[in-house]
């Protein structure tokens, strides 16, 4: 028994060791606050920020979380209760890895950077804007201005002497960097060099099981619900219903500021919430299917494989100019570049030979251009990962 104890007390230690070892604490704003500028629930809102060294100390890497959206009043109260509604409830700690790491050898072009993870509570990709708040329910509509409250914080923390600058961000956070890509390029130096990369934040206008767009109607719900439509670009709003300029296949068209896309022609997420959304499942026959592709019918593999062309004839914006990168892999996958072994590590997925933190470095730098589409078929790269990566 005594051995068992020692080998825990062992193994508590090193757990301790290895997390605290790339752990970045959490900054809040709470100066923001009184700004109006708050998650959900009221609280400040929050990031985690790793100072740049050496060469990158002038350079700016802002990453924004992700983690879906809610629709109205009750998925929203809901997800108040959770970290991605309140910064009360966040972890203090985060581990910085993949495209924000701060080691040399798996994070070559970006690792000495300024780092910032912005944490997501808002759940409208930051765009809400509401002034009034319910009585009732005590939930803020304030994404937009989250997002603002982080960017000025940093511009007061020396990004406004930035000469090298990206705005990324994982899925719902990935969508919030090609939303706010002009305005960031518009509030930093204008001698700066500013991108910004997407991974898996294309989501696309894409038909469902059933012909229809669920995927339409649910960003219709999640504009209205929080006053999104003066936050999202007026170059698209201006010629388009607010709700399909939650679409990136429309934004990109008039965006002005070079992008990169990653993402996976066979998104796993998209794969269970655009192409195969439960509520227009009826007699739930997908239930499984899109939760392992290996339990589809022949039938159901044809629908996802044709979702690859949906998912092409969308990206045609971004293949469009030299300008703009685009990785698209066809994995079964969600968030590919926040660890380092998607990354950049011997068992990531590559396209074109080539790994994303190579494509991503070389279009930035502008070392070469990186537009490179998978093989066609679900599967066919050997090196997909086996599991799908989720944010």
């Amino acid at each position: 028994m005594g051995r068992a104890k020692q080998l825990w007390s062992s193994l508590i230690v090193l757990a301790v060791v290895v997390i605290g070892a790339g752990a970045v604490p959490i900054t809040y704003i709470d100066s923001a606050v009184a700004k109006g500028a708050v998650c959900l629930d009221g609280s400040a809102p929050a990031y985690h920020f790793d100072k740049g060294s050496g060469s990158g100390v002038n350079n700016w890497i802002v990453h924004m979380e992700g983690g879906g959206w809610c629709t109205d009043i009750t998925t929203c109260v809901q997800r108040k209760s959770t970290m991605k509604g309140s910064s009360k409830l966040m972890n203090k700690d985060f581990g910085f890895s993949g495209i924000l790491g701060g080691k040399q050898s798996t994070n070559p072009d970006f690792y000495n950077w300024n780092r910032i993870k912005v944490r997501y509570c808002d759940g409208s990709s930051f765009t809400g804007d509401i002034e009034a708040v319910d009585p009732a329910n005590k939930l803020f509509f304030r994404g937009a201005r989250v997002w603002r409250a982080v960017i000025d914080d940093l511009m007061a923390k020396g990004m406004s002497n930035a000469q090298n600058a990206i705005l990324s961000g994982c899925s719902a956070g990935a969508l919030a960097a090609i939303l706010h890509c002009d305005e960031f390029k518009s509030i930093l130096p204008k001698t700066a060099k500013v991108k910004c990369v997407s991974d898996a934040g294309f989501f696309i206008h894409g038909k469902d099981i059933s012909g229809g767009s669920y995927i339409e109607s649910y960003y219709g719900k999640v504009v209205a619900t929080h006053g999104s439509a003066k936050s999202l670009p007026v170059s698209c709003t201006s010629s388009m219903k607010p709700e399909l300029c939650f679409f990136p296949q429309y934004v990109v068209k008039t965006l002005q500021t070079p992008l990169f896309v990653i993402n996976a022609a066979f998104d796993s997420w998209q794969i269970k919430n655009v192409l195969a959304p439960t509520s227009v499942d009826k007699r739930k026959e997908w239930k499984d299917c899109k939760l392992d592709l290996k339990k589809c019918t022949s039938a159901q593999l044809q629908t996802v494989q044709g979702y690859r062309d949906q998912m092409l004839a969308a990206l045609a914006p971004v293949q469009a100019t030299t300008t703009r990168g685009l990785f698209l892999d066809s994995c079964h996958a969600h968030c590919q570049g926040g660890s380092a072994a998607t990354w950049s590590g011997a068992q990531g997925p590559q396209v074109g030979n080539t790994k994303m933190a190579k494509a991503v470095g070389d279009w930035f730098y502008e070392r070469s251009t990186f537009q490179n589409v998978d093989c066609p078929l679900l599967n066919c790269n050997p090196t997909c990962p086996a599991v799908s990566t989720e944010d």
